[in-house]
């Protein structure tokens, strides 16, 4: 089964069923393939089956599969679950196992090469969009792993979203991580800018059109200020700390290659500052607010 086309019906495994992969799975479904899905939550593995899918009660169970798709929290993990052993004696070599989590470029290599020596293929595809681009099947996908693998699984990706090749195993990793240290330094920055010109007398609605029409614009600016934070939704889909983990693995990896991130050691401290005081499942746009209710 593993050298089957991507046109192809396929029997995927997927394991974490939470806010982003439980509409990844439902697409993948409505895409014709077979979905075996595994979550720790009981009512996620239920509306894997309302949504046509079969829930198993294992990840063991779910990692018989022609593609094994890994939507957890992070390399940790990912490490668990791929070294359990249920996993381990299910997963048949020539096993595509995409790891689809925010994991460490570093680990992320190490595995594919633990896989390899029992023929098991490993491919990083992180995604960007929030909870709305899986929904959508508007994902952004960042690739990462052997080119003839990955012709082989983009079909499956291309049911949630746009993949982008970056390189080989690992380099999916890290440019998400570096998207995301990016995304949060604009995200305080045009924070600060907004609460700033609102103290002063100026319509959040007009600075953003401005913004948005000059240099200053940004993913904050066009999506998450006029989306989830003037609305007060703050509800985005992405976790404070999931963004937090981001940017340290960002950070740890600049430095790691003889790069001194000094802005993002700064926007770090200042994450972890939000991070401390606010709940521990809050949304990563709730740093706006933070930052009002700091401000003298």
């Amino acid at each position: 089964m593993s050298d089957t086309g991507p046109q192809e019906a396929l029997t995927i495994g997927f394991i974490g069923l939470g806010r982003m992969g439980s509409p990844m799975a439902r697409l993948l479904i409505k895409g014709g393939h077979r979905v075996l899905g595994f979550d720790l939550a009981q009512q996620a593995r239920a509306h894997l089956t309302e949504a046509g899918g079969t829930a198993v009660h294992s990840a063991g169970a779910a990692a018989a599969a022609d593609v094994v798709i890994l939507m957890l929290p992070d390399s940790k993990v990912v490490t668990s679950v791929l070294g359990d052993d249920a996993v381990t004696a299910a997963l048949a070599p020539g096993t595509i196992v995409i790891d689809m989590s925010s994991s460490e470029p570093v680990r992320t290599r190490e595995l594919a090469d633990e896989l390899a020596q029992r023929r098991i293929h490993l491919v990083d595809a992180p995604v960007s969009g929030g909870v709305r681009g899986a929904e959508a099947g508007t994902l952004t996908i960042m690739v990462g792993g052997d080119a003839d693998i990955v012709d082989r699984v983009t079909g499956v990706l291309e049911l949630l979203g746009r993949p982008v090749r970056a390189g080989g195993v690992g380099a999916g990793h890290a440019v998400k991580a570096l998207n995301n240290l990016m995304s949060a330094t604009h995200l305080w920055v045009t924070s600060e800018a907004m609460i700033a010109g609102q103290k002063f007398g100026l319509d959040p609605e007009v600075m953003l059109s401005v913004f948005n029409g000059s240099s200053g614009r940004s993913g904050s600016t066009e999506n998450k200020w006029p989306n989830f934070i003037l609305p007060g939704g703050f509800d985005s889909g992405f976790g404070l700390r999931l963004m937090l983990k981001d940017m340290k693995i960002a950070t740890a990896l600049a430095r790691a290659v003889g790069v001194e991130p000094t802005l993002g050691d700064e926007a770090v401290e200042l994450w972890a500052r939000a991070a401390e005081d606010l709940d521990p499942d809050a949304d990563h746009t709730e740093v706006a607010r933070w930052i009002a209710s700091t401000t003298n």
